[in-house]
């Protein structure tokens, strides 16, 4: 049985012969080289220098010459490297000069300039003569008929291995990227951009699917239809901007064994950088990084939300780079559809006016072990945007595997579904749900109703408007809201003089982490005697009464009557409701901020209506009192029942 890494990494030109080859070179460098990137980085040089070797002896057998290993870099053939009358410390030896000389401008001049970028800067980072010999054995056990059959060997090595970038940036799943892609339908005719390539997953995706729709019914060879001449405008017309040295190197030689002769990856930093501004893209596909650095990013000025968070940018960079008639696919952290921040809501505004066709929500997970966060996707689409006036939700609850570190397949799979359904509204407008999807039309008009103009997809299913005899009411018109901070530290007192700093809600009921921390001068968020709690973060909902005059944290907020409402009246009906509370999903937890709990809806009986109301719950809390003493007198009965069994010795 397959384990659940060869299964991600699953494809029919792989053999199992080829997985174990990768499996085992990478087992034997584990002890030498502990950083993923760097087994990464040590394979794909060795298959790589292979490669070029193996293609110098074709030539030579179908009775041409040698291209690559010639002139300055003869001497460091890989037959050479692999002859057994060279010592260990000769094998390394020329194995780092080696890798040197084929990245050197100078030995490596004849070479495609692919070659030498792959090769520019590389080391053998150790000097163990046997384990390199094992390394390279087995690397030499690797045999293949043509670079796409390597080129499947190294996406699976890059899938096994989980590569991330920096910044946030983590391995899209391929089954998600497949989605996406298929969902897109790329063309010959479009120009790609992925401006966060990362290892080039989109980007061989988009090819493959442009090769398999353009491939005859019965022919063994991806994409025959298409002229090689109608290849190469494809490869040219497929771009790549990362700001990591090592993912750029690693996406074109991506590419490149996908058969692009020349892929067209530039390191380039987005965000900071505009040389590349004026570029427009037919397609763009990305899952840009989620992580903004310290102090946020610094852009250039030719953003139109001028942001410091990356996600943001990211964003409104794909929104901006898409030609008239455009579309993408972008997936993100849940804050850029649910942050209650000005920014954010702008960032949704120019979407929704501008591009917006499409939001799906994914289960929280789908990158796990890497990262456990919840995203969504964002359709956008120019063309479509113009002409229709309501947005696609859908919700994804299964992709196929569990959302459990080691994502184990299961057969609960929505996928299938979704872009099935997404198909028909995008080419038909047209919503016919498939099977046990969720899936609802929302009105533009309806979404710019929210002040914050949020997306989360969540919140337009199984929310349904509260309905009442009596007038609804924001929360914020009859109460007093007050968001909690946290203290400065010179504020804390380990001698306990000044008031009790609650943090947040560690379990229901309770609002403090640990012993309480204190304030040495009086602050200005307080709780009083008999407050309404409520817990603003991880998780959003639960409320309770302040029993002392607390200063309350940013896990906490108080919510203080007006005249126009009972405090015992709105505290049960928040308490009651408290599954109905929605706050921002962020990228670790959900959280409310002070404008959504002012918009809560509170029905607003007459003050005798409430305090009948609450006579009714004093009654059903006496009843609830008694039936819980008579639960604790029947566990003390238990208890007692082994009185005499057991003997304790003084």
């Amino acid at each position: 049985m397959d384990s659940p890494e060869d299964l991600i990494g699953q494809n029919p030109m792989l053999s199992s012969e080829t997985k174990r080859r990768i499996d085992a070179a990478n087992d034997i460098l584990v002890g030498k080289l502990p950083l993923p990137t760097d087994q990464v980085e040590l394979i794909t040089l060795a298959l790589i220098y292979k490669f070029m070797d193996d293609l110098d002896e074709q030539s030579v057998q179908l009775g041409g010459k040698r291209s690559y290993f010639i002139k300055d870099l003869e001497p460091y053939r890989w037959r050479t490297l692999l002859s057994q009358k060279i010592s260990g410390t000769d094998r390394v030896n020329l194995f780092k000069d080696g890798i040197e000389a084929l990245g050197d401008a100078k030995t490596a001049k004849h070479l495609p300039e692919l070659f030498r970028d792959v090769f520019r800067n590389a080391m053998l980072k150790f000097r163990d003569g046997q384990t390199l010999t094992l390394f390279l054995t087995q690397i030499d056990g690797f045999t293949y008929s043509h670079s796409e059959e390597l080129g499947n060997a190294f996406e699976y090595l890059l899938q096994k291995m989980g590569i991330q970038g920096d910044n946030g940036q983590f391995r899209t799943p391929r089954h998600i990227i497949d989605f996406i892609v298929d969902l897109l339908e790329p063309t010959p005719e479009d120009k790609i951009l992925d401006p966060a390539c990362g290892t080039g997953g989109f980007l061989v995706s988009a090819y493959k699917h442009i090769l398999a729709k353009h491939t005859s019914k019965d022919s063994a060879v991806p994409g025959d239809q298409l002229t090689p001449a109608k290849r190469e405008k494809i490869s040219k017309n497929i771009v790549g901007y990362d700001i990591t040295p090592l993912m750029v190197k690693l996406s074109e030689v991506n590419l490149f064994l996908h058969g692009f002769s020349a892929p067209d990856i530039h390191e380039y930093d987005t965000l900071s950088n505009d040389a590349r501004w004026n570029d427009k893209f037919d397609l763009i596909l990305a899952n840009p990084p989620f992580m903004t650095p310290k102090g946020g990013v610094i852009p250039h000025t030719r953003f139109r939300i001028q942001a410091k968070k990356s996600e943001v940018l990211f964003t409104d960079f794909i929104a901006e780079h898409l030609i008239q008639n455009g579309r993408a696919g972008i997936i993100v952290p849940n804050g850029v559809i649910a942050t209650a921040q000005k920014k954010y809501a702008q960032l949704r505004k120019f979407l929704i006016e501008d591009s917006l066709v499409g939001v799906v929500s994914f289960p929280a997970g789908i990158f796990r072990p890497y990262s456990g966060a919840k995203t969504s996707f964002l359709i956008l689409n120019k063309e479509l945007a113009k002409r229709r006036e309501k947005v696609l939700f859908l919700i994804i609850q299964n992709d196929g595997f569990d959302l459990g570190a080691r994502r184990s397949p299961i057969k609960d799979n929505d996928l299938p579904a979704a872009l099935e359904t997404i198909t028909i509204w995008l080419r038909q407008e047209a919503l016919k749900p498939n099977g046990t999807i969720q899936a609802r039309l929302v009105d533009k008009k309806e979404l710019f109703r929210d002040k914050w103009i949020r997306l989360e997809a969540e919140s337009f299913f199984n929310n349904k408007p509260l309905k009442s005899k009596y007038p609804i009411v924001d929360l914020g018109s009859v109460a007093q809201i007050i968001s909690g901070q946290s203290p400065p530290s010179k504020s804390y007192n380990e001698e306990g003089v000044g008031m009790p700093f609650y943090q947040g809600k560690v379990e229901f009921g309770e609002f403090c982490l640990g012993d309480p921390q204190v304030w040495t001068s009086q602050p200005k968020k307080i709780g009083k005697m008999n407050d309404i709690l409520m817990s603003v973060r991880a998780p959003v909902g639960p409320v309770n009464l302040c029993t002392s005059e607390i200063c309350i944290g940013r896990g906490l907020a108080v919510i203080r009557p007006k005249k126009e409402i009972l405090r015992d009246y709105l505290f049960y009906f928040l308490r009651a409701n408290q599954d109905r509370i929605r706050g921002s999903g962020g990228t670790v937890f959900k959280s409310i901020s002070r404008d959504q709990i002012a918009e809560i809806k509170i029905p607003l009986p007459s003050l005798t209506e409430q305090e009948r109301i609450l006579a009714k719950i004093e009654h059903h809390q006496k009843q609830i009192s008694a039936l819980n003493k008579q639960i604790e007198e029947k566990h003390m009965q238990i208890q007692s029942a082994f009185d005499g069994v057991l003997e304790v010795e003084d």
